[in-house]
């Protein structure tokens, strides 16, 4: 599940645990690599519903490098995410949430 007050956010790729977190440096690289638009921009995608296949490797790959991974996207071409396209939106959602929010409860 990753550590909530940490903003942290498990993944499982290729049968390994991933933690995730989207540190200050991880949103500078995520909005460079978003190329248009603001994160705010990208929350609003989200909220609505309208958010893109990108939209997800780019929070993915942003809150991966932010929990320490070196890879880039080109590596997740292949790799097995658990869960599917469902799971990597709910964990693109969720990095976004707790990067903007404090844990509830």
């Amino acid at each position: 599940m990753g550590n909530p007050y940490a903003s942290e956010v498990a993944l499982v790729i290729d049968g390994q645990r991933h933690v995730a977190k989207l540190t200050l440096g991880a949103l500078a690289e995520l909005e460079a690599t978003l190329e248009t638009g603001t994160l705010i921009e990208l929350v609003e995608r989200f909220e609505g519903g309208a958010f893109s296949t990108r939209d997800v490797l780019a929070l993915i790959v942003a809150g991966l490098r932010g929990g320490g991974w070196d890879g880039q996207a080109r590596d997740l071409i292949s790799a097995e995410i658990e869960g599917g396209m469902v799971e990597a939106a709910k964990v693109a959602a969720t990095l976004l949430s707790r990067a903007f929010a404090l844990p509830e409860g």
